[in-house]
């Protein structure tokens, strides 16, 4: 498996970011787009991992994720591939006998450093925006990062849950954003995410 070498950067300003991208030599290579995914829930339920069928706009991948609980720049290990229909791929996992976990829908802008690190600006529902920066090193993400002024301080590991965490700072530590059903743009804030 890959290691995915990625960090966040919190409750971010989407214009002002665009403009920082800019300056730091930064190119928009896909603009802001809905996605959409489904997670499923693996048969072994005690492993820290899932399946996910994602529609990113411009194409259509699978990927299982699995994390070993340390929540670092290094925790997280992808096998991903590209298929080619949203709605068949989920088909063949639900007759597979995977059961669905959450629905969820973002949106994401997309944008590469000139050394090939991929920064993205990434809004999801009741969230401020946050950017990931991904890099084939941890030095790449880290220079990244410094471009666009971030302290490291700062910076969070983990899935999107982990963004939540950040401005919910009232929820568990057990809690995770698959666990709702639905995360959609046109649904009301769940009560897990209200004070």
């Amino acid at each position: 498996m890959k290691t995915e070498i990625e960090v966040k950067f919190c409750q971010v300003e989407v214009d002002g970011m665009r403009v920082r991208l800019a300056a730091a030599g930064a190119v928009c290579v896909q603009p802001m787009r809905l996605m959409r995914r489904r997670v499923f829930y693996l048969v072994d339920r005690a492993k820290d991992a899932y399946l996910r069928v994602r529609d990113e706009g411009d194409k259509v991948t699978m990927t299982y994720k699995e994390f070993d609980g340390q929540q670092g720049l290094h925790s997280a290990q992808e096998i991903e591939i590209v298929v080619s229909d949203f709605d068949a791929t989920i088909e063949m996992q639900l007759q597979a006998g995977l059961v669905p976990k959450s629905y969820q829908e973002t949106r994401r802008e997309t944008w590469h450093m000139s050394d090939g690190t991929e920064v993205v600006i990434d809004e999801w529902p009741w969230l401020r925006p946050f950017i990931e920066v991904e890099g084939e090193s941890e030095e790449a993400v880290r220079t990244a990062a410094d471009s666009l002024g971030f302290d490291w301080g700062d910076a969070v590991f983990g899935a999107a849950t982990a963004a939540y965490r950040q401005q919910y700072t009232h929820l568990s530590d057990d809690f995770i954003m698959d666990q709702l059903p639905e995360i959609r743009f046109d649904a009301p804030v769940p009560e897990q995410l209200q004070i």
